[in-house]
Parts: C-alpha cells; structure tokens; sequence
C-alpha cells in the first residue's frame, strides 16, 4: 500500500483543521481588490475501466462492507481516514468524505471495484493539493483478502496513465515505507522511480515513519495501459 494524501480537513491521527467562519460580519465589497480568490472546482470522479477485471469508481453508501473490511486491518487505519472502530454513522461519515473531497477540488478518490461480482476490494485516490506547482500524489489500500491478484497493479497503472495523459499532471508522486517492498515493486514496474528517503514524513499510529519516494514525470516517455472511461 502507498500512504494516500493526508486528507486535507484532518491528516491522520491529528484534530480537525482550521473551523468555516461564522457570524454575520459583510466581506469586502464584490469586485474590491481584497475579494478573496476563488476556491478550486468540483471535480467529477469518473468510472474507469482498470484492465478486464477491475472497475475504479466513486465511492457509493453500498460500500460500507469495505470500510468496516479496512476497519479490521492493522494498517490501513493508521495511514488513512478509515475509522479504526467501526461503526455505521462512522463509516457512512467516511464516505461523505470521500465525496467532499471530489465537491471541494481535493482529489478524485475511487473505490476498486472487482468486474465479475462488483465487489469493491480497495481504494486509491489522485490528490491534487500540490497541483498548482505542478505536482500531484497518488495513494492507495486493498483489504487483505484482495492482495497479490494484481489489484493494485491495474488500478495505480490505470490512474496513473489518466493522470498523465488526459488530465496533464506533470509529475506524479507516491511515498512508500522502506518495509513495503511489495508496493515499491509495484511502482517501480509501471516507471516510478525512487528518488529518495523522507525521514520522519509521516505520522502512522504513536510515531513518525520515514517515507521513500517515488515520482514519474509526463516528460519521462510511454507507458501502457491508458484508462479507458467507462460508458
């Protein structure tokens, strides 16, 4: 798995961000010159075929099964917003997220969708904070039992080419744990590259984890596997 982007509104294992402000104090007069900056679109999470057996799409309130699923494991609830005590209002609440993110121009977070029973095994989510200077990241999790089929494979190589191709990111990041050998092999066969060693980049669970990470650029060349949009 590659640490997905802190969500925006609360990184994992902190409290919540700054509070909307209240009250019925006017703003500037329209058209002044301190009207503040317009904030970034909504973005509309596509489907998307991830080769003949996987479908990314967004998430949906049937997904609850997978969230109490990620619930369960050791890991995923360290690394991202899933609730780490299940519960219905929990898990509903997630996926609200999910969809705030879209709404507010944060990213496109997908649910990984198994063709033939449309079984959702995982996520993975294109974060878009750092796109004004020209970058974006890339984070994803399976539950246990969708691991070593090649999920996460033909998912990260169907969004990265997306990204790349028809949105024009120009260059895509991952940040991976040193142990992770399973992920950064991953990367590393669809054209990320290693760059280096954060010390200290992330906090998972009670401590601060170094993060490897790995970039691809849109200049760097071809890679197979162009996301096809779903009709």
């Amino acid at each position: 798995m590659a640490a997905p982007e802190p969500d925006p509104g609360r990184a994992p294992g902190t409290g919540p961000g700054p509070a909307p402000r209240t009250g019925t104090t006017p703003g500037p007069a329209p058209g002044s010159s301190s009207d503040p900056a317009p904030g970034p679109e909504p973005l509309t999470v596509p489907s998307m075929s991830a080769g003949p057996d996987f479908v990314l799409r967004p998430w949906e309130m049937s997904d609850l099964p997978l969230v109490r699923e990620a619930s369960l494991d050791p890991y995923i609830p360290l690394i991202t917003t899933i609730p780490a005590r299940y519960s219905e209002a929990a898990a509903e609440a997630f996926v609200r997220g999910q969809w705030e993110r879209a709404a507010t121009g944060a990213g496109y977070p997908f649910a990984i969708v198994r063709s033939r029973d449309r079984r959702p095994v995982g996520a993975i989510g294109l974060w878009l904070r750092e796109l004004p200077e020209g970058r974006a990241s890339l984070g994803y999790w399976l539950t246990d039992t969708a691991r070593g089929q090649g999920v996460a494979r033909a998912a990260l190589r169907t969004v990265t080419g997306w990204a790349l191709r028809d949105l024009g990111v120009p260059r895509l990041q991952l940040y991976i744990e040193p142990w992770n050998t399973a992920s950064a092999r991953i990367a590393e066969d669809i054209g990320f590259r290693r760059e280096g060693l954060l010390r200290g980049w992330q906090q998972v669970g009670d401590e601060r984890r170094d993060m490897a990470v790995y970039a691809l650029l849109n200049s760097d060349g071809p890679m197979d596997g162009r996301a096809v949009t779903a009709h």
